[in-house]
């Protein structure tokens, strides 16, 4: 069930949600309801419980996305990539960095609560 709230926005806040809602025909709202959902789904690590912290310096891309991942990477190499090979490579490398660096961040507060031991 969703919730509706009341919030206070800045000037420049409010300016730059505007500018993309009318360059993508989307709605003011719909816009800062992404832009928030976005937000919470990458919420600090050193605020997360010691379980989904643990969790998190375990992750891991999953098997499917790991091969096709290598399969891209080698077709790259091979200069088999069109267009469309190019823009997925692209987002599962996204994928891929973005999941290593709250690994490394989970890996940074395990040890600094006490969690898992140095590395190295």
């Amino acid at each position: 069930m969703a919730e509706i709230v009341q919030i206070e926005l800045s000037e420049d806040v409010a300016r730059r949600a505007r500018d993309v809602a009318r360059q993508t025909g989307r709605r003011f709202e719909d816009v800062l309801r992404t832009w928030i959902n976005q937000a919470a789904q990458n919420t600090p690590v050193d605020s997360l419980p010691d379980d989904q912290v643990l969790a998190l310096a375990d992750a891991m891309m999953n098997e499917a996305e790991q091969t096709e991942l290598s399969r891209l990477l080698h077709d790259q190499r091979e200069g088999l990539l069109d267009k469309r090979g190019k823009a997925r490579l692209e987002k599962l490398f996204k994928v891929y960095q973005e999941t290593l660096i709250r690994k490394s961040e989970a890996l940074r507060v395990a040890v600094a609560r006490g969690l898992r031991p140095p590395l190295g």
